[in-house]
């Protein structure tokens, strides 16, 4: 029997309605329910109206007339198109092999210098005969574990022995002038920020689709030029003061800036101090192997009548300093996604830098000049009323309140130089072996010794090992075999670690002479013409 139009269009006009808000089961299922209403001919009459096949109509029947439980699901497990990855077995090893093609694939992969992209990887999959598109690609490296990932700062270089036991020596030390109320600063220069139309890194709310315009170029403006932010935590009153230089970032700005934080805050805060430490980085303005740092850490010391002692970080530590993340962190946050457009607004954002915790921070401009290239020499740096300490002294030292006298005091006249032959430091009485023998060690020794990489030595190798011999058997120390041998000090001591290191890795022992050779008045006596210093040359043999 024929279905009146009628009751097709009714049909069609329910399936338009209904359809768009089911799955694939739930529309079967309402199209096998319409066609037992129909009767005879149901099953096509309602194909031709929902514009599917008649099989289908037919299954929702059956799964109406088989009377199941719902499935929860659309399909039945095993149902719907097989993934690609089980359609084609080396799909999933080909993309790993160009993933990781250093652990599992071709050391010479295409992909080896380029970016890792899902499309990048996909477009290579198809040239190599396996199709799949950027999704499936994505899929499957989730599955075996993979997401995207940056670079992670972790690596931080050979890590110096001494490191940990010079944390702990520098909390000592901190402990202590905190325990009887001494100021303690942890100090640091801030990245060098564009001044200008720059792009800040971050981003803050705005009117949408109205980001603040900034130059294409990262070109410093010459007449804006750069800000220097050098920063000084007060690690026991949780504040921070910046100076923002104008200039250069060196030795003499970053006493400057102690020196404002003292003047401007810190004599307030410890009006009974007496000591002041200072925590700092191993390198820049403030390392501890720059010479204009000692020395204007020294006059610092001279004005404000404080014993300052320095603890640098170890080499290679500097994110540990406390000044990054409890000072410097939070300036950067203050002023993301915001164009630092002049001076006034670096010092301005620095300034209303505040935490929950209760950071508060002070800022002023330096347009002061501060020169580059600044020389001081070796009577200068003897002259400094500078203690070493007895662990690390190249790390940790105190500089005493000594006042510098005004008029250097004129120095007494040089007696006539003695007689003197270099060739003299290489006698067999002082080393303790002949001339040959000295030269079959220096040749031992030169395999692994004699190596032109890193700093320039200021000694030639010869020099080093017969440095490091009159060092061992004489126990000369290390600043009067720096005159003798015309080289400065932290040089001698580098050497002298070095050929200790070549001596123990080959088992070679240097004696010590029983009693001081005659020979050795001649040296201290050419010691004390060039330093003016009967003191200088000791020694415990």
């Amino acid at each position: 029997m024929r279905i009146p139009d009628e009751i097709l269009t009714q049909l069609a006009m329910r399936f338009v309605v209904l359809f768009p808000h089911l799955d694939e089961r739930q529309r079967r299922l309402l199209m096998a329910a319409e066609a037992r209403v129909l009767g005879h001919g149901g099953v096509r009459a309602v194909a031709w109206v929902a514009s599917v096949s008649e099989t289908t109509v037919r299954k929702g029947v059956f799964e109406l007339e088989a009377g199941e439980e719902p499935l929860g699901r659309v399909r039945r497990p095993g149902g719907g198109r097989k993934r690609v990855a089980d359609l084609d077995p080396g799909l999933r090893p080909a993309l790993l092999a160009l993933v990781e093609p250093d652990e599992r694939g071709d050391p010479m992969s295409p992909l080896r210098w380029t970016v890792k992209s899902t499309r990048t990887l996909a477009r290579e999959l198809v040239r190599a005969g396996h199709r799949v598109s950027a999704d499936t690609v994505a899929d499957l490296l989730r599955e075996e574990g993979f997401s995207l990932q940056a670079n992670a700062k972790t690596i931080e270089g050979s890590q110096h022995p001494d490191r940990e036991e010079q944390f702990r020596y520098l909390n000592e030390q901190a402990r202590d002038h905190r325990d009887t109320g001494q100021p303690v600063i942890s100090v640091d220069t801030k990245k060098k920020e564009l001044v200008g139309e720059f792009k800040n890194n971050g981003r803050q709310w705005r009117t949408a689709a109205e980001p603040v315009p900034v130059n294409v170029h990262d070109f410093a403006d010459p007449q804006l030029g750069k800000a220097v932010p050098y920063g000084i935590y007060d690690l026991a009153a949780n504040t921070g003061w910046v100076n923002v230089g104008t200039d250069h970032d060196t030795a003499a700005f970053a006493v400057e800036s102690i020196r404002r934080w003292w003047s401007g805050q810190g004599r307030a805060v410890y009006p009974q101090a007496t000591r002041l430490l200072i925590t700092a980085d191993a390198g820049g303005s403030n390392g501890y192997r720059t010479r204009a740092w000692k020395l204007e850490l020294a006059r610092l010391a001279a004005e404000t009548g404080l014993t300052i002692t320095v603890c640098h970080l170890p080499p290679g530590t500097s994110k540990w300093n406390k000044i990054e993340h409890r000072l410097f962190s939070h300036i950067t946050l203050n002023w993301r996604g915001r164009p630092l457009t002049s001076h006034e607004v670096i010092v301005q954002s620095i300034a209303a830098t505040a935490t929950r915790t209760g950071l508060r921070v002070t800022a002023e401009l330096d347009t002061n000049i501060y020169p580059t290239g600044v020389q001081i020499d070796d009577a200068e740096m003897a002259a400094l009323p500078l203690t070493r300490h007895a662990f690390h002294g190249d790390w940790n030292y105190d500089l005493h309140p000594q006042p510098r006298p005004a008029v250097p005091a004129p120095r007494a006249p040089h007696k006539p130089a003695p007689e003197w032959d270099r060739a003299l430091l290489s006698d067999p009485v002082l080393t303790g072996m002949s001339r040959q023998q000295l030269s079959d060690l220096i040749d031992t020794l030169a395999v692994d010794g004699d190596l032109k990489r890193g700093r320039p030595p200021r000694l030639s190798f010869p020099d080093q090992v017969l440095a490091a011999v009159l060092h061992l058997r004489l126990a000369l120390a290390a600043e009067p075999l720096a005159v003798l041998f015309d080289s400065s000090r932290a040089a001698m001591h580098r050497t002298l670690r070095k050929i200790r290191t070549l001596l123990k890795a080959r088992s070679i022992v240097i004696s010590p002479a029983a009693t001081p050779p005659s020979a050795l008045t001649a040296l201290q006596s050419r010691v004390r013409y060039l330093t003016n210093d009967p003191s200088m040359i000791k020694t415990t043999c």
